[in-house]
């Protein structure tokens, strides 16, 4: 008769093997994003001070006439946090694909999550 520990064994692998990329990629990072001491971007409410590890998917440029913007899209397979760096072109490192811990107070801007100039930690190379 099987334990209950070994159904959870199979119904997880079971489940792996059917889950879409995506469901596995969030699934990693929400991995990652627990190891690193990361809060969920999804249980993030605004106005709070937020520490967030995750991948970052686009990095644009946005030519503005008065203040020129940096923004980044950052997941950790819970929800998505744009990243503005005011008065910014480039910053070294910070491109798509690279993984980031960020700190700063959470904001929402046309109903997005979004952090200003926040605080960051580029993480090596996987």
């Amino acid at each position: 008769m099987a334990t209950d520990e070994s159904r959870v064994s199979v119904r997880r692998f079971l489940k792996r093997l059917t889950a879409s990329e995506a469901e596995i990629e969030a699934q990693e990072l929400r991995r990652e994003s627990d190891e690193a001491g990361g809060t969920p971007a999804g249980m993030c409410l605004r106005g709070e001070l937020v520490s967030i590890s995750g991948r970052l998917r686009t990095v644009v440029y946005t030519p503005r006439t008065n203040l020129p913007t940096l923004e980044a899209d950052l997941y950790d397979g819970s929800d998505v946090v744009t990243l503005v760096w005011l008065g910014r072109r480039h910053i070294t490192g910070v491109e798509p694909g690279r993984q980031l811990t960020v700190r700063g107070r959470l904001a929402v801007r046309d109903a997005r999550k979004v952090i200003y100039n926040p605080y960051y930690e580029l993480e090596p190379p996987r």
